[in-house]
């Protein structure tokens, strides 16, 4: 069944255009702001929005997506207000959302009541950064799609099997390590993209260390999608509850976008 990220993908290649995807960490600093700030990245130009679920130990992230999640937690942050928070996103808009999650708080909550829950809420997917492909056969999805991680490390075999039970689209993590901006963009992520090209037709959306216009451009000409994080987390950090955060991150937002849709 095609949800709204299918219907998204469509369009962009149809318009032969390329994806902006801005990451947030839901809560960051509250949850009412949370909305505001899915609100106007959406009129900044995000075409999809990939949502954070705060998390105590969340391994994957550099130390900038580690405290907007302690500060989101710090909130009163739960899973429950994060559904609510989609909810009200819904009221207004229709853009994609995936959740970015690690599998504890998914176990914690109740793994069925999780995804009937947010499939109700508006949820059209799940990046489950611990979650094997292996280990998810017995996860109930439903509508809300699994979006499979492929790293730098991942051998062809192994991209093979990811790719057979991906849908949505495939989620190149362009760097080694951890969330984070970097000062350029990996010499391999070209070769790496069209490696990927030949296991599956899937969009893929490229992530992980682009933080500038100028690197947003640059991944645009290889992938379909570009996912850019911790460079708007850390301009939420620094202007936290301040009237001029919502707009501060929209100016950068749209420059982003404007890169991504050149």
């Amino acid at each position: 069944m095609h949800n709204r990220i299918d219907h998204l993908f469509e369009r962009l290649r149809k318009a032969k255009r390329k994806g902006f995807v801005p990451y947030i960490c839901a809560g960051d600093p509250n949850l009412k702001r949370t909305v505001d700030l899915a609100l106007e990245l959406e009129n900044a130009g995000a075409d999809l929005l990939e949502l954070g679920l705060p998390f105590s130990d969340p391994l994957a992230d550099g130390i900038v997506n580690q405290l907007a999640a302690q500060r989101s937690l710090a909130a009163g942050a739960t899973i429950r207000g994060v559904f609510d928070c989609v909810r009200e996103i819904r009221r207004k808009s229709q853009i994609p959302i995936v959740l970015y999650s690690y599998l504890n708080p998914i176990f914690q909550f109740g793994t069925d009541k999780f995804h009937r829950e947010a499939e109700n809420a508006g949820v059209d997917g799940l990046l489950i950064l611990d979650l094997p492909p292996e280990e998810d056969t017995d996860l109930p999805s439903g509508n809300v799609v699994h979006v499979r991680l492929i790293a730098p490390t991942t051998p062809p075999d192994r991209i093979e099997r990811i790719a057979k039970s991906a849908k949505g689209f495939l989620y190149y993590v362009s760097r080694e390590g951890v969330t984070g901006a970097r000062d350029s963009i990996a010499s391999s992520l070209k070769e790496k993209v069209s490696e990927l090209r030949k296991h599956s037709n899937l969009p893929i959306a490229v992530g992980f260390g682009i933080s500038n216009p100028d690197q947003a451009r640059e991944v645009a000409q290889v992938a379909d999608a570009v996912v850019v994080g911790s460079a708007i987390v850390d301009l939420i950090a620094k202007y936290g509850n301040k009237p001029e955060m919502i707009e501060t991150v929209g100016a950068f937002a749209r420059e982003i976008a404007n890169a991504v849709h050149d």
